[in-house]
């Protein structure tokens, strides 16, 4: 999919009707210029987000007026006015107990020590560029496990021979391994296979890897106690967005806005 560079659009302000909120014209460079927070697809669509960003705010500053909230020479961009707006106007939402102990018991999966191994491999490297170098690596690999499947014990004197890799002088041994701390696509493989030989070579942006699992410590499930907090903090952050948006479609539907399509409530949201 090939996004517009907003970036490179003129200065000019497209042909585009007026978007009007409540008599009040957003300024159509001011629209021009909030594009390019919005990449897309084409640049009505780019232009419809950033008019809707835009659209939000007006709404927004023009309920701090009629509160009363703003003084002389106060603008639209004065984002702390907008926090009182919405510490006035919206209800902060508390998560009781009950909800979090109904959120842990949902996503029990989501509250565990990590997992932990430690592997080995032997590394055939070559690069994503080179499909020929590639395809030959990806052959002898296929080929070090057919000798690996018939003597495992040769697994370091094959990386002392073959691997890339400077854990060749250990065996091919890189000892104990936390996520992120290799590259996303052998993490992915590795982490969700048990202890022992992978019977296929893992592909990476390095190359083929002939890896082994030595050992696999699971996650603990972490007690309901220890991630309550936790749990309440994302359950209040999560529904005061939900309220904030509820809110500013309330805003919305009372107002007179002309020239462009509100649409759902989660692409109002206040950023």
């Amino acid at each position: 999919m090939q996004l517009i560079d907003t970036t490179s659009i003129s200065s000019e302000a497209p042909d585009f009707n007026d978007v009007i909120v409540n008599g009040t014209t957003i300024d159509p460079h001011n629209i021009l210029q909030e594009m390019q927070y919005y990449p897309a697809e084409s640049m009505e669509l780019s232009r419809q987000q950033a008019a809707q960003s835009l659209v939000v705010r007006e709404l927004l500053w023009q309920r701090v007026q009629e509160l009363g909230l703003a003084e002389e020479g106060d603008t639209a961009d004065n984002e702390s006015l907008i926090s009182v707006l919405l510490e006035k106007e919206v209800t902060l939402p508390t998560a009781d107990e009950e909800s979090c102990l109904c959120y842990y018991n949902a996503n029990k999966e989501r509250f565990k020590t990590p997992v932990l191994i430690a592997a080995s491999h032997i590394l055939l490297g070559a690069d994503p560029k080179d499909l020929e170098d590639r395809d030959k690596k990806k052959e002898l690999a296929e080929q070090l496990l057919g000798i690996l499947a018939q003597e495992p014990d040769k697994f370091a004197a094959l990386a002392a021979e073959y691997s890339d890799c400077p854990s060749k002088e250990l065996g091919g041994q890189l000892g104990q391994l936390d996520k992120g701390q290799t590259v996303a696509e052998f993490e992915r493989q590795v982490f969700a296979h048990e202890v022992g030989l992978m019977k296929h070579p893992v592909e990476s942006r390095y190359g083929f890897h002939i890896t082994k699992v030595d050992q696999r410590v699971e996650g603990e499930q972490l007690p309901f106690e220890a991630v309550e907090e936790k749990i309440r903090l994302y359950l209040q952050e999560h529904n005061y967005r939900r309220a904030v948006n509820q809110y500013i479609q309330l805003l919305a539907g009372e107002a007179d806005i002309s020239g462009i399509d509100i649409v759902g409530a989660d692409s109002l949201l206040v950023q």
